[in-house]
């Protein structure tokens, strides 16, 4: 029953540190109101991090919007009381409340949507341009490509050096 051209990005407000409570509270009120037809993905975005304690490396998993839980739905009124009215879900991000969708080049930018990798036209030895996190418009190029893991392994010119880089796939854009 998925209608394609209803079905869009939306974001509610969450208290801190409650995501993955209303993801869980949300999966279950889908359940049991029989709603997989209207909310399709519930998602918190991720990122690997790289933290330093006691002179030990340990890879960490954090959240990339604190607070925030991304939903590809179908909208109405009815959908927005049901989620708004789920334990630990603040509000629709939007004017006054009401659900705002989310654009097509904000979803890119925020990688929710996998990239497959028939779509990835990127090779290895091409230059691309490095569009989000924290190396924001460098150019680099490419030295792998794993297409299981969504990612791609970079090599970028930095204080006169080449430093390997392994990125998402919706982190860079060809040149």
């Amino acid at each position: 029953m998925e209608r394609n051209e209803n079905v869009k990005w939306y974001v509610i407000h969450t208290y801190a540190a409650y995501e993955t409570v209303v993801k869980n509270n949300l999966e279950k009120m889908i359940e049991v109101n029989n709603l997989q037809d209207y909310i399709l993905e519930i998602v918190i975005p991720t990122e690997e991090d790289i933290v330093e304690k006691d002179g030990k490396r340990k890879v960490v998993e954090r959240k990339k919007f604190p607070g925030y839980v991304f939903l590809r739905m179908i909208y109405s009124d009815h959908m927005w009381y049901m989620i708004t009215n789920t334990r630990g879900v603040t509000g629709f991000v939007g004017p006054q409340g009401k659900a705002q969708a989310l654009t097509a080049e904000e979803v890119k930018r925020m990688g929710l949507e996998k990239i497959s990798a028939e779509d990835f036209n990127v090779k290895v030895g091409d230059n691309v341009r490095i569009i989000s996190g924290a190396l924001d418009t460098f150019l680099a190029i490419v030295e792998g490509i794993d297409a299981d893991k969504q990612k791609v392994k970079v090599i970028v010119q930095m204080f006169g050096r080449q430093t390997p880089v392994e990125l998402d796939f919706n982190q860079i854009e060809k040149i």
